[in-house]
């Protein structure tokens, strides 16, 4: 080698080695991309619009489901999951096929495995004798036959009487909830009183 092609190999060098670092970098991320996408490929998720569902014991409808939107799939322990983000509404029935009650909520999720439908957001749940519940937070227990909330819950009765509650536990028609930290507003007739 003459020296002045050495002199441009020791300039030249640096970058050369730097630019095989680089492209060696890149080549390893495109390889995570391409792993973390075929990964992602393999996952069972299917999206149904127009969501209606019937529930029944022993060949007696209890309650219809439906959502505009629904995302099923599996979580890390492979239970089944269903994701409904736009909006849930469960009606419920007596043995008559009669409606004794409702949950609409903003989204819902049902965990199968657990027998668990959790309701979000604006949750507002009636119950046979008008009576209405609104939370935040929902839950169905379909293998308890109980609904809870670990949430505020406000409940308000046809003649306007409030009892509020930082949490509650309820039959699965709402007729006798217990609820924890408990205040009420109670509403009395004058005429009765006297």
């Amino acid at each position: 080698m003459q020296q002045g092609q050495v002199k441009y190999l020791k300039l030249y060098l640096p970058a050369i080695v730097m630019c095989l670092f680089l492209f060696g970098a890149c080549e390893n991320d495109l390889n995570k991309v391409r792993a973390i996408a075929a990964a992602d490929s393999t996952k069972d998720i299917s999206q149904t619009v127009g969501v209606e569902m019937l529930f029944s014991d022993s060949a007696i409808v209890k309650l219809k489901l439906t959502a505009p939107l629904s995302i099923s799939y599996k979580d890390k322990k492979k239970q089944p999951i269903t994701l409904m983000p736009h909006g849930v509404k469960v009606v419920f029935y007596d043995v008559d096929i009669k409606q004794i009650g409702n949950i609409v909520a903003d989204t819902g999720i049902q965990r199968e495995t657990e027998k668990l439908i959790i309701f979000r957001k604006n949750v507002v749940a009636t119950n046979p004798e008008g009576t209405v519940y609104k939370s935040e937070e929902l839950i169905y227990d379909q293998g308890k036959k109980q609904i809870y909330s670990t949430k505020n819950v406000l409940m308000t009765k046809v003649g306007g009487d409030q009892m509020t509650g930082t949490s509650f536990v309820s039959d699965d028609k709402l007729l006798h909830p217990i609820f924890q930290n408990a205040t009420a507003v109670i509403h009395v007739d004058n005429s009765i009183a006297q």
